[in-house]
């Protein structure tokens, strides 16, 4: 590989965990990541309602410490979960009516509860997990250009000069489900630095998965970002 482009690969890529959907029976124990399930709540806890009094869906279940890769942003918690409302948020809605990330420092407090959401149609499935070291940002609106514009200057001039065809035939891009990275845009996005809001950082996506029936409009993902100073959250989705 030419070493300019080796370069830009090494300024561009980051880490990520990605995670594939069943393919295994479940033990139904805390250290499982789950995608459309939630069974961790503290004993008060329960499914949170939405802003119409009915119970949101549990959408996702990460269990932290044996995953490849956590980001700097939550790389102290222990648990996460989330829930989404049936009729899905606007995007960038405050976190609270209509969607909710509950995250968890230890696990001393966590009880399992077999609780089901009446609203949600969503098929629970078990999640494994592996290291995607060089995730990629997408070249449009995918957050290259928050990087550094003169990057994409770089790469048109190889283009150029026949080192390749397209910036794809060196970079790769993971669209599932994922911690950290870089996000899955479908349409020109709202790159990855102050798109999210001032201060909010890019964390994990939640994509459609054709198993667990989820659809995020047509074929998009659920993306979010943590402010690193507030400890809020955001949330932006796109799709086809």
């Amino acid at each position: 590989m030419d070493p300019r482009i080796q370069k830009i690969k090494e300024r561009i890529e980051r880490p990520a965990t990605e995670f594939f959907t069943g393919g295994f029976r479940p033990q139904n124990i805390l250290e499982e990541s789950w995608i459309g399930r939630v069974f961790a709540y503290t004993k008060d806890e329960e499914i949170p309602l939405d802003q119409q009094g009915n119970p949101m869906m549990p959408l996702l279940q990460l269990y932290l410490p044996n995953q490849p890769f956590v980001p700097e942003q939550i790389k102290d918690k222990k648990l996460m979960t989330v829930f989404i409302s049936y009729d899905f948020p606007q995007t960038f809605e405050k976190m609270g009516s209509n969607w909710l990330i509950r995250e968890y420092d230890d696990l001393e407090d966590i009880v399992v509860k077999d609780l089901r959401s009446s609203a949600s149609y969503l098929k629970p499935f078990p999640m494994t997990s592996k290291l995607v070291p060089t995730d990629a940002p997408l070249w449009d609106g995918g957050g290259i250009e928050d990087i550094d514009y003169s990057l994409i200057s770089e790469i048109v001039k190889l283009e150029r000069e026949g080192l390749f065809d397209s910036y794809f035939k060196f970079t790769e891009h993971s669209y599932r489900t994922k911690l950290g990275g870089y996000p899955s845009f479908c349409q020109p996005g709202i790159g990855f630095k102050d798109g999210f809001g001032k201060g909010f950082e890019f964390v994990f996506q939640v994509s459609s998965d054709e198993k667990a029936c989820l659809n995020v409009i047509d074929s998009g993902s659920f993306m979010f970002a943590k402010n690193t100073e507030t400890g809020e959250w955001s949330l932006y989705y796109d799709f086809f």
